[in-house]
């Protein structure tokens, strides 16, 4: 692709998501959310290979529904309240289709399936975009008009999320679908909390996108799309497969590494609520996420295939990280010690 077109696509990207972010007004919302999908389009389709097309077009398709439902929800929020402001969301029905276009932008279960697929029709970079960047502005939303959602319908969508995005990914060896799986479990426990503390759903929110980029980072390194090349990582490069390991165990929420600490805080929130039955659902479905994380953390550290060359010293791939990736890598293990802040 031309860098003029890619900035041009980039500059795009960014100024929908600001858009979205700075606006109070639905109709500059949603037409905010709007640029954000037309311009992730051509970066999905710049491949030229059928898979890249089929998930450009899924993504589309599900993107426009979505849109189409949120601006629904608020031409008949303002026909019934007479205002197009994003706090003044009164009436059930409005909110309630809300909820469900930003659960479908979001890739929100039940309305999940379109994530893994379209996810493994494009490049690492372009999933790197969509796991990340296109999670803010819906993600904004949700917490803007937070107080006023449904509480028992984004407590059984969290439900369903958590327990799909662990039971989803233990069968799959690719490993866009396994992060795509990744996506769905965090989602749910960010919109677990989000009616009760939005604060935290945002934390939740921070420290995923730093794991989730260090992670799509390190495999673009590597250039591992499935489990039975990050077998091989080892070999080639030490460093890079042992912070692998440690970021999958931080993304399973494995104390002490940054991923144990939104999990924390967030149970810590339910049970204050007297929700100590949810909670010790949510705790148990983040069982099977972190069995896969296990999985792969084994795959990385303790296989190695079979050794056919002749020469004494492994072949060492040439270290091509860029100054961000140790900065992610630090940030996605070791905030635990900033737990006392947040509590104060």
């Amino acid at each position: 692709m031309s860098p003029y077109a890619m900035s041009m696509l980039m500059s795009s990207l960014a100024m929908g998501t600001i858009i979205t972010l700075s606006s109070s007004h639905w109709f500059l919302a949603w037409m905010g959310l709007e640029i954000n999908t037309l311009a992730i389009i051509p970066l999905m389709t710049k491949m030229h290979h059928p898979r890249a097309t089929e998930s450009a077009t899924k993504y589309f398709l599900t993107q426009a529904t979505a849109s189409a439902l949120l601006l629904f929800s608020a031409a008949m929020n303002a026909w019934m309240t007479g205002e197009w402001t994003i706090v003044n969301m009164n009436s059930y029905i409005p909110t309630t289709i809300l909820t469900i276009a930003l659960a479908i932008k979001l890739g929100i279960a039940p309305f999940h399936p379109w994530l893994p697929d379209v996810l493994q029709g494009l490049d690492m970079m372009t999933c790197l975009i969509l796991s990340t960047w296109q999670k803010l502005a819906p993600m904004a939303l949700l917490i803007l008009t937070s107080h006023q959602l449904n509480t028992s319908l984004l407590t059984l969508m969290a439900l369903t999320s958590a327990i799909i995005g662990g039971w989803g990914a233990l069968n799959q060896t690719q490993m866009r679908k396994i992060m795509a799986y990744s996506s769905i479990a965090h989602l749910g426990w960010m919109t677990l909390v989000i009616s009760f503390a939005p604060g935290l759903a945002l934390l939740n929110l921070t420290i995923y996108l730093m794991m989730t980029s260090s992670m799509f980072v390190m495999l673009m390194a590597l250039n591992a799309t499935n489990m039975n090349k990050l077998s091989i990582s080892w070999l080639k490069t030490p460093t890079l497969a042992a912070s692998m390991m440690t970021g999958l165990l931080s993304l399973g929420g494995l104390p002490p590494l940054s991923g144990f600490l939104p999990k924390w805080l967030i149970l810590q929130e339910m049970t204050k609520h007297h929700l100590g039955a949810l909670s010790a659902v949510m705790a148990l479905s983040a069982l099977l996420s972190l069995f896969f994380y296990l999985r792969l953390s084994y795959m990385i550290s303790m296989t190695s295939p079979p050794n056919i060359s002749n020469a004494n010293l492994a072949w060492r791939k040439k270290n091509n990280l860029s100054l961000i990736n140790p900065i992610l890598i630090v940030l996605s293990t070791m905030l635990m010690p900033i737990t006392p802040m947040l509590l104060m």
